[in-house]
């Protein structure tokens, strides 16, 4: 736990600097991303724009039990979670092309029923 909450507050200090060090347009901006429970997401709709991610938190479940099943892969990607070099990351997707598409999530150790909800994607502003 004290690894996960070490992790989520290294990346909330690099988005800053990443954030801090972008101009307000152009490709290279750093998109901050939508941090949701997998409890939120079950019937939500969930608008992200290219580029950004939703990083999904687990609870009392471990990061890497959870996968997806999404409608439309060209629309959005998902990022298994897991233990990767000393830190934890939550699993989550990411926004790859404008549309519309159903994502279905579930847990191999069970605890959960799937949790489905609906990520619609815009193009950057």
């Amino acid at each position: 736990m004290k690894t996960r909450i070490l992790a989520l507050a290294a990346a909330a200090v690099f988005a800053t600097f990443a954030l801090a060090g972008c101009s307000s347009s152009g490709d290279n901006e750093v998109i901050a991303p939508v941090i949701m429970s997998a409890e939120e997401l079950q019937g939500a709709s969930v608008e992200l724009r290219v580029g950004q991610a939703l990083d999904i938190t687990t609870g009392d479940l471990a990061e890497d039990s959870y996968s997806a099943e999404i409608a439309d892969t060209s629309i959005v990607t998902f990022e298994k979670g897991g233990e990767r070099d000393g830190a934890t990351f939550n699993p989550g997707l990411m926004a790859e092309a404008v549309g519309e598409t159903e994502v279905t999530l579930t847990n191999e150790q069970g605890g959960i029923q799937p949790v489905e909800f609906t990520v619609t994607v815009v193009a950057k502003e």
